[in-house]
């Protein structure tokens, strides 16, 4: 089984090889900042990841251990990333559909927005 999507204009390519984790949606004010609203993403063993057109992938440290990855041309949020993690975080919206995967928690709920309720049939955090 494998997953494959892309940024906006094409071109940073993710593949995913093997099943997406189950995702979760962040309400982080760093994550609505970054992704413009929630940031819904999966987390991946590296080894599992393929990426294509990484000349157009940038990074942005926004702490000292987390760097947000994006595509600098399109400016696509794409990736999460925690140094020395075993694990990647992909954006669920890179992917193409069907995925299969089902958002399993709201995370950081405290920080949400006021300006939308939440799914109260899926667990917070």
């Amino acid at each position: 089984m494998h997953h494959e999507g892309s940024c906006l204009c094409g071109e940073v390519r993710v593949r995913v090889d093997g099943e997406l984790g189950p995702p979760d949606a962040c309400h982080c004010s760093q994550c609505r900042k970054w992704s413009g609203h929630v940031w819904a993403s999966t987390d991946v063993l590296r080894e599992q990841v393929a990426l294509e057109g990484e000349e157009h992938l940038r990074w942005f440290q926004s702490s000292e251990k987390v760097r947000r990855g994006f595509c600098s041309r399109c400016g696509s949020s794409l990736l999460w990333d925690v140094e020395g993690r075993s694990r990647l975080a992909i954006a669920m919206g890179v992917f193409d559909t069907p995925t299969g995967a089902r958002l399993h928690a709201h995370i950081f709920t405290a920080d949400k927005g006021d300006y939308y309720p939440l799914d109260e049939g899926i667990p917070q955090e």
